[in-house]
């Protein structure tokens, strides 16, 4: 497992999120592979995690979308006030699958 970190880490101390940004032309997009791994460096944390993959244009983003995974965001700096959410029955938070009762060593 590479255990890819950030580019940027975040915290929300008012939601309680860590916001964790790929930049995609450091390493790529958030992928499902690269997900599981920030998962995993976060198990135990109270925090709720909220994943963005950071494009430059949205020419760059079409040719990376078919590897976002689902449940991210993506962010264009080109139309820095919007997000894409890939999937999910909100705008924008942790999904259940990385909230602390999930995430805790059984």
């Amino acid at each position: 497992m590479t255990k890819k970190r950030a580019d940027i880490v975040g915290y929300d101390a008012s939601r309680s999120w860590f916001v964790l940004i790929a930049a995609v032309t450091s390493a790529g997009p958030v992928d499902g592979k690269r997900r599981e791994e920030w998962k995993e460096l976060f198990v135990g944390s109270a925090a709720g995690l909220v994943f963005v993959t950071a494009f430059t244009s949205r020419d760059t983003t079409r040719s990376f979308l078919p590897h976002s995974s689902w449940e991210t965001e993506v962010w264009i700096a080109a139309g820095p006030d919007h997000l894409i959410q890939f999937n999910g029955e909100r705008f924008s938070g942790p999904f259940p699958d990385v909230m602390l009762c999930r995430l805790m060593p059984q």
